[in-house]
C-alpha cells in the first residue's frame, strides 16, 4: 500500500504540531518550511485537517495552527482513511475496463489487504507517533526552502 503525497504531508504536519509547546503556534508557512515543502501544498493539507477537526487555525497576531484534542488522540488508521478517501487500490472500470472485472478475485484480495493495512494503523495514535526518538527530532527541525 502506498500513501499519496498529500496524506504523507498531512501526517507530517500533524506530527510536527503535536510536539509544539502550548501557546507556541506555528503558521502554515512555518510548518511548510520545516517540512521542506511548498506552502501552497501545506495550505491544502491544513485545510483538510481543519475540516476533519484535527487542527484549528487562529488568525491574527499570535495566531497559527494548533492541534485539537481529537488531533492528538486520533487513530492513525482513521486519519489515513479520511485523507486517502474511499478509493480502491485498483480500478476495474474506466476508459478501458478490465476484461476480468466480472470474475476477478484480485480486486477483493487487494481490498482486504488495504483494510488490513488500515487496521494495523488503527491502534496507533498521533500522540504515539511523536514519542521519543521522533518527538525530539521534530522539535529540532529548522526551516529550509524547498527546491
Amino acid at each position: 500500500m502506498r500513501l499519496t503525497k498529500f496524506t504523507d504531508l498531512a501526517l507530517r504536519a500533524v506530527m510536527r504540531l503535536a510536539v509544539s509547546e502550548q501557546d507556541d503556534f506555528l503558521t502554515t508557512r512555518e510548518v511548510a518550511e520545516v517540512m521542506g515543502v511548498p506552502a501552497t501544498h501545506m495550505a491544502k493539507a491544513v485545510t483538510r485537517l481543519q475540516h476533519l477537526g484535527v487542527l484549528e487555525a487562529r488568525r491574527g497576531r499570535g495566531g497559527g495552527l494548533e492541534l485539537t484534542g481529537l488531533g492528538r488522540q486520533a487513530s492513525v488508521g482513521w486519519l489515513v482513511r479520511e485523507l486517502e478517501g474511499e478509493g480502491e487500490v485498483v480500478t476495474c472500470e474506466g476508459d478501458t475496463p478490465c476484461p476480468l472485472r466480472g470474475a476477478c478475485r484480485l480486486r477483493r484480495a487487494l481490498r482486504d489487504a488495504q483494510e488490513a493495512f488500515y487496521a494495523a494503523l488503527d491502534p496507533i495514535t498521533v500522540a504515539d507517533l511523536v514519542t521519543s526518538p521522533t518527538g525530539p527530532v521534530l522539535v529540532g527541525l529548522t526551516g529550509h526552502r524547498p527546491d
